[in-house]
């Protein structure tokens, strides 16, 4: 029989009771009374013990533990984790030839984002390029090719504004949260090791900074072979991993798989769920921007390499939106299909072109 919490008012229910029959005579509900007050103390004391031993039972258990005590389980199947990331990468210096750009130069994003140059460099035909990582951890440091950046102090002979490479700044992820560490150990414990089976590669990648979702796909590309597909939601717009995150996902994987593997790990390759003729009832902006969410929810639950948005399911994430009434979506028109290696990301709405 499951045990039922006491509520607040039954603990001090019971406290009144429990005064009032070991001193005959008082009357420990009087409001403002020595002894109401002394019960509700008492009760409040209860309550905030029953608060506590739920906490701890929670923690017993791998799947409703939490923070601290979630490591210590992970830590017990070999599972730690993922830390959060330096993005890194270079960028283009603009100015006079032969000025040399400290080691340790800072520089700005528009939005805050800091970086520091990992070496002295040379400026060679009014340009150099320089590695750089960000000066803090975490995905807010990954920016596209060409971004802009900013020197914090200023070089003499050195333009201001110094220009993100080709390729970008990668590697940047937030500290892995409770939900991915629990999702982790859990499959950890229902599906053991077998040395390189199809999980095993999932679960590889998955244990990547800013990895999110994850594929493999046995034999596609010849006998032995083995390719790996993910994305990383959480540190881009499309989820789409950018090359130097494939290349840090390859050299991860290749250092655990068995040796005569032929592992191949690519990035999908994004087509964008454009909602081109939709109408809403009311069509407010706040239930258009509940439709985005919805979508967004559902591409990232369903959406898989070469799998297929069902239309049925996609008219269901828009009936469920929040403040919607009715709605007539005409294009698109039936499931949206996909080739191998492609994967559903979020697209254009009428109301955003």
């Amino acid at each position: 029989m499951p045990f039922k919490r006491p509520t607040l008012t039954e603990l001090v229910d019971a406290a009144e009771t429990d005064i009032e029959a070991r001193l005959p005579g008082a009357d420990a509900r009087m409001r403002r009374s020595n002894l109401n007050v002394l019960a509700r103390v008492l009760a409040a004391g209860e309550h905030t013990l029953y608060a506590f031993i739920n906490w701890i039972s929670k923690q017993i258990l791998v799947d409703t533990a939490e923070a601290d005590q979630l490591d210590r389980h992970a830590a017990i199947w070999g599972i730690t984790r993922t830390p959060a990331a330096f993005a890194s990468g270079n960028v283009t210096f603009a100015g006079t030839t032969g000025i040399v750009i400290p080691i340790k130069t800072k520089l700005r994003r528009a939005d805050g984002v800091e970086y520091f140059t990992n070496a002295e460099a040379t400026l060679v035909a009014g340009t150099a390029t320089v590695a750089v990582t960000a000066s803090a951890a975490g995905d807010a440091g990954n920016a596209l090719g060409a971004a802009a950046v900013s020197l914090i102090s200023p070089i003499a002979g050195v333009t201001s504004q110094a220009t993100v490479a080709a390729g970008g700044l990668t590697g940047g992820a937030d500290a892995e949260t409770d939900a991915s560490l629990r999702g982790r150990v859990l499959t950890r414990i229902q599906q053991p090791p077998h040395g390189g089976a199809s999980f095993d590669y999932v679960t590889w990648a998955l244990a990547q900074p800013g990895v999110t979702r994850a594929w493999v796909y046995a034999q596609e590309l010849g006998l032995g072979t083995v390719t790996v597909r993910f994305m990383m939601d959480d540190t881009y717009d499309d989820g789409i991993p950018l090359a130097g995150d494939v290349t840090a996902l390859q050299d991860a994987i290749d250092a655990v798989r068995p040796v005569t593997a032929d592992v191949t790990v690519v990035a999908p390759i994004a087509v964008p769920l454009n909602i081109t003729d939709l109408t809403l009832t009311p069509a407010t902006a706040a239930v258009q921007a509940a439709i985005e969410a919805e979508h967004a929810d559902l591409i990232r639950r369903e959406a898989e390499p070469g799998a297929t948005i069902l239309i049925s399911h996609l008219r269901e994430a828009t009936s469920v939106a929040a403040g919607e009434t009715d709605h007539v979506l005409a294009n698109p028109s039936a499931d949206i299909t996909h080739d191998t290696g492609e994967i559903a990301v979020v697209g254009t709405y009428p109301w955003s072109v």
